[in-house]
């Protein structure tokens, strides 16, 4: 299993010593690195800068949104990065939700996964170099009745097949996930309750083809995403990542859609979900966060003392991790470059 730091978004809170971590994260022979976008920072100009100034590291986009881009932006975007990094670079891709899809980029959120598929289909066809030509229900390429002419990448990426990561949370995005793409960049990911996530993985890429007979999951890239706070004080610890749990489950979304509140029912936490919505959609994130039950922050995130944290990693591997992407929780640089540390021990060792 390698190790990945979960960059987050610049400019708030981990983000403002993101390039002390990152550079220590290449120092320590972390894979990747992945940074975040929402309707603040963007993706592309933080790994851009983040290119300039390290050596190794994987550069993952975590995600750059379906919504914000063309899917040839986002083709000639890859390949410039891929490019100037000297093919470091990882295209991770995501529908994001309805209220930002539509509500920031102008774009309905409606098909998101027939969308997915087109929007992969082009991309790899423009950092193949192919003349992109594409007749599809949601994008066409060129359009008909026009002047515009199907057209090939002009620079020569270092890798054509550069991979795409779908960031999926419900079922059927999972399925296409391992149908489409080369990696799945999970949030909330629990190894105790993450067989059926693995089975649609595996089963969506045995039915098309990937992977070898044996293994379907064969060279595919499972990234979980996972708060890492280092406390000898579990309460503490809990507290810590229950704000960030409570801002997804409760307010990533509305109450009728919320993939993230679905996904804390699946795994039988549907009491907490429904309570923690409800505080959240009510103006009270405090107190969504003090119902987020020592259980759930648990199950997804490694909390405790240094030796309770290296008992628990080899559970994301046996579970099928092959990415464990850490997000340091801590109040000072010195404390998150340490747990940086602590995590390459504990996965080392």
């Amino acid at each position: 299993m390698r190790l990945g730091l979960a960059g987050g978004y610049a400019g708030m809170g981990m983000g403002e010593d993101l390039l002390d971590l990152v550079q220590e994260a290449d120092r320590l022979g972390y894979a990747s690195v992945w940074v975040a976008e929402a309707y603040g920072s963007d993706t592309v100009t933080v790994l851009s800068w983040l290119a300039a100034q390290t050596q190794n590291i994987g550069l993952g986009a975590g995600v750059m949104q379906i919504p914000a881009r063309t899917p040839a932006m986002t083709a000639m975007t890859a390949a410039t990065l891929d490019t100037l990094s000297k093919g470091r670079f990882l295209l991770g891709l995501g529908v994001s939700g309805p209220q930002v899809s539509e509500g920031w980029h102008g774009v309905r959120f409606a098909q998101p996964l027939a969308r997915t598929r087109e929007y992969v289909d082009i991309v790899r066809m423009a950092l193949a170099r192919q003349p992109v030509a594409y007749d599809g229900d949601h994008f066409t390429l060129p359009l008909p009745d026009g002047p515009g002419k199907s057209l090939r990448l002009t620079i020569h990426p270092p890798r054509p097949d550069l991979p795409i990561y779908l960031a999926a949370v419900g079922p059927r995005n999972l399925a296409l996930a391992g149908e489409v793409a080369d990696g799945w960049l999970g949030i909330f990911v629990s190894p105790e309750h993450s067989a059926e996530q693995f089975s649609l993985l595996r089963d969506a890429r045995a039915a098309a083809g990937k992977g070898t007979p044996e293994d379907p999951m064969a060279g595919f890239d499972v990234v979980a995403s996972v708060p890492v706070v280092v406390s000898d004080d579990l309460e503490a610890a809990r507290a810590a990542v229950a704000p960030y749990t409570a801002l997804y489950i409760g307010g990533m979304g509305s109450r009728e859609q919320n993939f993230y509140n679905r996904l804390a029912r699946s795994m039988g936490f549907d009491e907490a979900a429904d309570t923690i919505q409800d505080l959240y959609l009510a103006g009270r994130p405090r107190d969504a966060a003090d119902a987020v039950p020592m259980e759930l922050a648990d199950a997804t995130s490694l909390l405790g003392p240094p030796e309770r944290i290296a008992e628990r990693v080899g559970r994301y591997a046996d579970a099928g991790v092959t990415t464990l992407s850490v997000a340091p929780y801590a109040r000072t640089t010195q404390e998150r470059l340490d747990i940086l540390r602590l995590m390459a021990r504990a996965v080392s060792g």
